[in-house]
């Protein structure tokens, strides 16, 4: 009887042990995946400001420059 005891409590320990390693895993395959997420957010958040700043200090094309200058002309 009493070997039976010590081997169900061990078993619980054993279980607990291994339940306790689950949940280890778990939480960093969650953080693994919450780091990869930003990463790939940011990137893309990067992404569309250097566009957006590509864009935005773009040439001008030529016909608006050559405005540009002959309104700067005029005014000197």
């Amino acid at each position: 009887m009493r070997n039976v005891e010590r081997l169900s409590s061990l078993k619980s320990e054993l279980l607990d042990i291994f339940m306790s390693m689950e949940v280890v895993e778990h939480e960093q395959r969650s953080r693994t995946a919450a780091q990869r997420n930003l990463r790939a957010r940011r990137g893309i958040e990067l992404h569309k400001e250097f566009k957006r700043l590509t864009r935005d200090i773009a040439p001008l094309p030529d016909e608006e420059l050559a405005d540009e200058e002959l309104a700067e002309d005029e005014m000197h």
